[in-house]
């Protein structure tokens, strides 16, 4: 018996996630911020997660209420598992079930292996890795027990596979998260839960002030391929994307998001100064 025909179906294109129940982590601000805004406003209630910065996460909520949908705030400490699942309990307390759960939270130190604070680089794997684990593991078993599908998004980096030097630690945690999210694709298929991951480039975010002088920050930017940094709602409009009722058949994919950072322009400018240099 042929396959009968897939249909599209029908949504309101302002609201494409009416109803749908939502948690993001790391959301209090920066990328984290900015995805769940674009859920808020594509019609999810929420839950917005923070660890320490609580009033940034009020600020967050807020946000998500403009959009005409309720938002919450859960504070928890990713770096363990019993802090990991604890959040996604409290958020099930709030939303009664997960349909989206977006891993954003990371914590990043940077020097290099021979120098490293080994505290800060444990701290980053704790983050950034297992409590990226612990909590898309505890999202998916909600997913599952209920049993009607459900969309995980994982907030990776292009550091997975760029080996950038002075952040190894990050490096490793974002690969690990990269390798997590294409198993966990092939493993939650069969339940229909899809699971995709975004590389965002250089964003405009508060993360960014630990590392960069705005100055720094805006000098680099005009180098960029863009021009300029990208914005965390720019991110949160792909989470979008990814989740959208119409995207059924996108799972196991990497979205990047990155102003063409990675293409080859830095060997195009080396090019042109060589050419230059021999006229």
């Amino acid at each position: 018996m042929p396959t009968p025909a897939y249909e599209l179906p029908a949504i309101d294109p302002a609201r494409p996630l009416e109803g749908k129940k939502a948690l993001v982590t790391g959301s209090s601000r920066g990328i984290g911020r900015g995805i769940v805004q674009q859920l808020a406003a594509a019609g999810c209630e929420c839950v917005v997660h923070y660890h320490r910065h609580a009033s940034e996460a009020a600020e967050a909520i807020e946000g998500c209420r403009r959009h005409d949908v309720p938002a919450h705030s859960v504070g928890a400490d990713l770096a363990s598992q019993e802090g990991a699942e604890t959040l996604i309990k409290q958020s099930l307390d709030h939303l009664g079930h997960l349909d989206i759960f977006v891993s954003n939270a990371a914590y990043s130190d940077r020097q290099t292996m021979i120098e490293a604070d080994l505290d800060g680089f444990r701290k980053t794997i704790d983050v950034s890795m297992w409590g990226a684990f612990y909590t898309t593991r505890a999202a998916a078993i909600s997913m599952v027990r209920r049993g009607q599908g459900g969309n995980i998004v994982v907030i990776s980096s292009p550091q997975a596979h760029s080996g950038m030097p002075g952040s190894m630690a990050y490096n490793m945690a974002k690969a690990a998260n990269d390798q997590m999210s294409k198993t966990a694709a092939v493993e939650l298929i069969s339940h229909n839960i899809r699971v995709n991951t975004i590389h965002p480039g250089w964003i405009n975010t508060p993360g960014e002030r630990k590392f960069f002088t705005e100055e720094t920050l805006q000098q680099q930017a005009e180098t960029l391929p863009a021009g300029r940094l990208g914005e965390p709602a720019e991110i949160g409009h792909a989470v979008v994307f990814l989740c959208h009722p119409h995207s059924q058949y996108v799972t196991g994919s990497t979205l990047t998001i990155d102003g063409g950072i990675q293409l080859p322009w830095r060997e195009m400018y080396r090019i042109e100064a060589a050419q230059q240099a021999s006229e």
